[in-house]
């Protein structure tokens, strides 16, 4: 009977293997590749027509027209004639891997318990089987920046591929920065107690303000120490108070980010790149003054006061790029995990409202990649860079056309096979079969 129980085990962990693991991650690069004839957007705004990508062992070696590419040097040629090429998209500020089913809890890890957690680490939660992480793929998202949630500061991000076996493979830059949650200045009526709706000054605004500023300036005098007690949250703060990290303020409103930046700077904090920055487009002159990066949320939203332009959410990339603010895209939301797959598709609704369509690619290519530090070997299609890119049959950014038929990771040629892809080809072939 032991024998049966010990089989049946056996047999539905084996189930459970072929059923719920990722697809085995792709072998390094064993042949060189030259891709023809396509629309190569190089990620730096620039497009060459009937162009030609060329990549050995996990580098591009060559971008340019076809005619110059000397195809008798690559073992392996792709002609890709009326397709399109691009830089793998990057997700910035994503949950991606830190949690696989919003209703289970058991597969929540994007958090921890406490206000303060510079010290907490996301990457050595990140789950590189995730189901979801997977489905990212086939829509040209190929990086992303995973990213800490909770307290006031969350911990610290890092940058991940995503094709690999476990978070030391996937990570391309650990640690890059640490993520903020700055006090809301207003706090909105409770209105399913009475209260009124509207948006009122926080009473607890200031005080929560002064309390971040306590704690920098508590490390500051610790790391200028003799730290003969190790204190793990003020230590996380060396790198950052050292210019060697970033720091991402999460602030939507005008005086929330005018607040922290002129915070940062007095604190002596020059790596600052603002979250969110829905109001972000009022204090550009600050911005540029100080070098500050801004991540836009998706623009699929509503706006945030009742005299705002009811498109105003939808033209935040333009306005904001057109003063000389370097932007890219970020995640947070609900559903985000989830809604990440729809990356390129936020920049084409960005596109659709006056930004340009090639710096709308930019956002989440080259100037993802500046933001994130890792622009020496990602985000554009230049020769020396990883091959970290993919062909589509159309323009990436139009849900409708977007059809990726090959996608690399440092060479790597991926499989673009998903849990969703496994149920369209079950169920086509059901009723196809009627």
């Amino acid at each position: 009977m032991k024998n049966i129980y010990k089989s049946f085990t056996y047999i539905l962990l084996l189930i459970g293997t072929l059923t719920y693991a990722q697809q085995t991650p792709a072998n390094k690069q064993d042949a060189s590749i030259l891709i023809t004839g396509a629309t190569i957007h190089i990620g730096n705004g620039e497009v060459i027509q009937n162009g030609a990508v060329g990549f050995e062992n996990g580098k591009i070696t060559y971008v340019g027209t076809t005619e110059g590419a000397t195809s008798g040097t690559y073992k392996q040629i792709v002609d890709a004639s009326g397709k399109h090429v691009y830089p793998g998209f990057i997700a910035t500020n994503a949950s991606l891997g830190l949690a696989e089913i919003d209703a289970v809890k058991a597969t929540r890890d994007f958090d921890e318990v406490g206000t303060f957690l510079p010290h907490i680490r996301s990457i050595i939660a990140y789950n590189a089987e995730s189901k979801v992480v997977e489905s990212m793929r086939p829509n040209g998202v190929l990086m992303a920046q995973t990213t800490p949630r909770g307290g006031t500061i969350s911990g610290t991000s890092s940058v991940v591929q995503l094709d690999a076996w476990n978070w030391e493979d996937a990570a391309i830059k650990i640690d890059d920065g640490i993520h903020i949650n700055w006090p809301s200045a207003y706090q909105q009526g409770r209105w399913w107690l009475g209260e009124d709706p509207s948006f009122k000054p926080s009473k607890t605004y200031s005080k929560r303000v002064d309390e971040v500023a306590d704690f920098f300036h508590n490390a500051s005098t610790y790391l200028k120490g003799g730290q003969k007690e190790k204190n793990l949250q003020f230590a996380a703060l060396k790198k950052l108070m050292e210019g060697e990290q970033k720091l991402y303020i999460h602030a939507g409103r005008e005086k929330e980010i005018v607040d922290a930046v002129n915070w940062a700077v007095k604190t002596g904090i020059s790596n600052l790149v603002i979250v969110h920055g829905n109001e972000a487009a009022s204090v550009t002159d600050l911005l540029k003054k100080h070098n500050v990066s801004v991540l836009v949320p998706r623009p699929h939203r509503l706006p945030w006061a009742q005299d705002d332009d009811v498109l105003g959410p939808f033209k935040l990339a333009k306005n904001l790029s057109d003063k000389g603010i370097l932007v890219a895209i970020e995640m947070e939301g609900q559903m985000e995990r989830m809604n990440t797959r729809n990356l390129p598709f936020y920049a084409g609704t960005y596109a659709a409202h006056g930004l340009d369509k090639e710096k709308a690619v930019q956002m989440i290519t080259l100037n993802a990649a500046k933001i994130l530090g890792i622009d020496d070997f990602a985000g554009s299609l230049e020769t020396g860079k990883d091959a970290t890119l993919f062909i589509s049959k159309g323009d990436a950014l139009d849900m409708r056309t977007n059809i990726v038929e090959h996608a690399f990771i440092q060479g790597r040629t991926l499989s673009l096979e998903t849990h969703q892809t496994t149920l369209h080809k079950r169920y086509m072939k059901k009723y196809n079969n009627k």
